[in-house]
């Protein structure tokens, strides 16, 4: 099962391709959640939003929703996974507030920290197990068997990448779901993606996890509406290969 979105929905030049210019900006979340079944938030990364935040976002959308959120940059770039314990609880006791509607929880490491097993698996230690976690190192020495192996004992998911079509990460299976995150196209206009990118990663994904397990999969292109066009192309390129697709716009590109 594909559970595909978009990394954010507040983007001014998605009026009048996801949004119709009639809608307020303060109803997109509404309009977003009719077309789409899950959303990645990155504001939460920069700043931490109060739990009422959260609840809020529950109550706007419908009960088959659910919203991925990155880890607050506290704990990835500044403390640079020290100390974990504290940022973790005040993640997720605001986090709750959505409750039901809570999806994975993404951990992007910042470029410059070298690999750590023992720091990396401090963190994971300290989500309970009914919370799904994905990581997102960007430093090449994670690319080892010992990082794979806490990933595995933990069950979280090493997130997939890709950049200009191509993967920029192992494609390792560590968890009962997968998390894959779309960042830039080679396509025109950019930041597109292409017909055989698309149809690529849905083979990978098909080849790695069948049909069953979630696989949660987010377009990052944002510009000019990108995303959204592509997680359409995308949801059509996975059905057309076997895979079952949460809902996407109606849309034509």
């Amino acid at each position: 099962m594909i559970v595909i979105g978009t990394s954010g929905w507040q983007y001014d030049d998605w009026r009048g391709r996801l949004y119709p210019r009639y809608v307020p900006k303060r109803r997109w979340l509404e309009h977003y959640a009719g077309a789409f079944a899950t959303v990645e938030v990155n504001n939460a990364f920069y700043r931490l939003p109060e739990r009422t935040t959260f609840a809020g976002w529950r109550e706007r959308t419908p009960d088959d929703f659910c919203v991925a959120v990155k880890l607050s940059r506290y704990l990835t770039h500044i403390r640079r996974l020290r100390d974990p314990a504290e940022p973790v609880a005040r993640f997720l006791d605001r986090a709750e507030g959505l409750d039901g509607k809570l999806g994975p929880v993404l951990v992007q490491l910042p470029p410059t920290l070298r690999a750590d097993v023992d720091s990396l698996d401090a963190v994971l230690r300290r989500f309970p197990a009914a919370v799904n976690v994905a990581v997102e190192p960007r430093h090449p020495s994670w690319w080892t068997d010992d990082i794979r192996r806490v990933l595995d004992r933990r069950g979280a998911a090493l997130c997939w990448s890709d950049r200009r079509g191509r993967p920029i990460t192992p494609l390792w299976r560590t968890a009962g779901f997968g998390y894959l995150r779309m960042h830039e196209g080679r396509a025109k206009p950019r930041p597109r993606y292409g017909r055989t990118a698309l149809r690529s990663w849905a083979e990978r994904i098909e080849a790695e996890y069948g049909a069953e397990p979630p696989v949660y999969v987010y377009f990052n292109n944002d510009p000019g509406g990108a995303a959204v066009l592509d997680a359409v192309a995308f949801a059509r390129t996975a059905r057309r290969v076997g895979l079952s697709v949460t809902r996407t716009p109606g849309f034509q590109d």
